[in-house]
């Protein structure tokens, strides 16, 4: 295919055969894998600038999508890739092929720095999905921050840069100039950009940002940080969000109360952590979906209104569905009921081909299997999320890989909500785009308090 480039594409190709170091912050479905392969081709047979590339990317992201694009496009056909993937036999075969471009997965970046070490081979890295980075004591951050003097050009992709906040930003910002911008410690950040907020004695469990020290942070990495929105430049059909709510009938609420309440108390007995909250809010939304793991991690089935609700959209659209589902329990549930339909999973390439190719008629996704760069567009245009997630990042970028360039039809995002339950506290904070520790927290605070009223109600009316 002839690629003919939008201008925003060009002056992301550009900014990458400018900048040495560069952080492309483009949204969802503007094409930041061809502009970056377009670049790269220019510094390598062009420019004679670049010899050997890494592209560090998710999973998924790294089998399919930068192979996919290379032969999609007439421009980029002699590119040569070597995906190194699979075991550490398999990996080692693909490091020694003969390529232009080698392809890692995210959780193998350790491993490639422990082998190279000071002899570090690649001059040009790209980070597909900046912000899985985002932590400075993760290992592939730690990793790669060592062989960072090494590489001559570092091209950071996301179109989700502070999924939790403007702290997610400082690992990304030294991966591309070691510190030149915010600082060389995180430490020295916080202090500079933020005021501690939620505490317990001399635990800070939250950060808030200084009044106006957004604005310095973006002035701060304004030279080499392009930012771009779909909105701007994307003329897509209208995305529709449905929300569909479920009521579980008197025996299941009654067992769903019994438990809400009795998890409830048990956090309630110490000081709230996001640690406590977070798996607190996990139980409660398995109890949403229908079904909680009990102490042996076995499944307690609670209720089947989603599945019902699923099976009305199904037999109301003959069409495609992308359904995302949440826990294993969900999975298995899933499979059960809706066997008759062949649901299959994004495993392999052809997996996506045939999903592109309408020949799936129910697809399931974890939204953290398909979360970045898999393009599926062309596959369907029925989101149905069965379970909820408390990550912004996550439930973005799952809505994203049918919300994108390419896409015909109006997608349909439906989301199965269960009355009374934590799905409506998940729901409204997505609404709101605010999610995150202090969102959950929250959450719980709200429903220990909807507990203790209703207790005191009950002592009253005995009274």
């Amino acid at each position: 295919m002839k690629y003919i480039p939008h201008n925003y594409q060009k002056y992301a190709t550009n900014k990458i055969l400018e900048l040495p170091k560069v952080g492309l912050l483009l949204d969802m479905g503007l094409g930041k894998t061809v502009s970056t392969l377009t670049a790269i081709d220019i510094l390598m047979f062009d420019y004679f600038e670049t010899s050997k590339v890494l592209v560090i990317a998710p999973k998924r992201v790294a089998e399919d999508t930068w192979s996919r694009e290379v032969e999609k496009w007439d421009h980029l056909k002699h590119l040569r890739i070597s995906k190194v993937l699979g075991t550490q036999k398999e990996r080692m075969e693909a490091l020694k092929a003969e390529a232009d471009i080698y392809i890692i997965n995210r959780d193998n970046v350790k491993w490639l720095v422990d082998l190279f070490g000071p002899k570090w081979p690649f001059d040009t890295v790209v980070i597909d999905e900046l912000s899985s980075f985002k932590s400075n004591k993760s290992q592939r951050f730690k990793a790669l921050k060592k062989v960072t003097p090494l590489m001559q050009r570092v091209i950071g992709l996301t179109g989700t840069p502070t999924p939790n906040g403007y702290l997610d930003l400082w690992p990304q910002l030294y991966l591309l100039d070691r510190g030149e911008r915010l600082g060389k410690t995180l430490t020295g950040y916080r202090e500079r950009y933020f005021s501690p907020g939620r505490r317990n004695a001399y635990t800070v469990f939250t950060w808030d940002l200084k009044p106006g020290a957004d604005e310095i942070i973006q002035k701060k990495i304004s030279d080499i940080c392009i930012s771009m929105r779909a909105e701007d430049y994307l003329e897509l059909p209208e995305r529709i969000n449905n929300n569909v709510y479920i009521k579980m009938d008197v025996k299941a609420q009654a067992l769903y109360d019994q438990l809400e309440k009795e998890l409830v108390l048990q956090v309630d007995q110490e000081q709230i952590t996001a640690l406590t909250a977070a798996a607190l809010t996990q139980k409660l939304l398995q109890m949403a979906n229908g079904a909680v793991y009990d102490a042996v991690n076995k499944p307690v089935h609670i209720h089947d209104g989603k599945l019902e609700a699923l099976e009305e959209i199904l037999e109301f659209n003959q069409e495609p569905v992308l359904v995302f589902y949440n826990f294993k329990h969900d999975y298995s549930r899933l499979i059960e009921r809706f066997n008759d339909l062949k649901p299959r999973i994004l495993e392999t390439s052809q997996d996506i081909k045939d999903w592109n190719e309408g020949r799936i008629r129910l697809l399931l996704a974890h939204p953290a299997s398909v979360g970045h760069g898999l393009n599926i567009q062309a596959g369907g245009h029925i989101i149905v999320w069965f379970g909820l997630t408390w990550s912004l990042e996550l439930y973005q970028q799952a809505n994203a890989r049918l919300d994108r360039q390419g896409q015909t039809k109006n997608v349909i995002v439906h989301h199965l909500i269960t009355e009374g339950t934590v799905d409506e506290d998940v729901m409204e904070a997505l609404e709101r785009k605010d999610l995150g520790q202090e969102a959950f927290m929250e959450a719980v605070k709200a429903r220990i308090r909807r507990s203790q009223s209703y207790e005191n109600t009950i002592a009253i009316s005995r009274e």
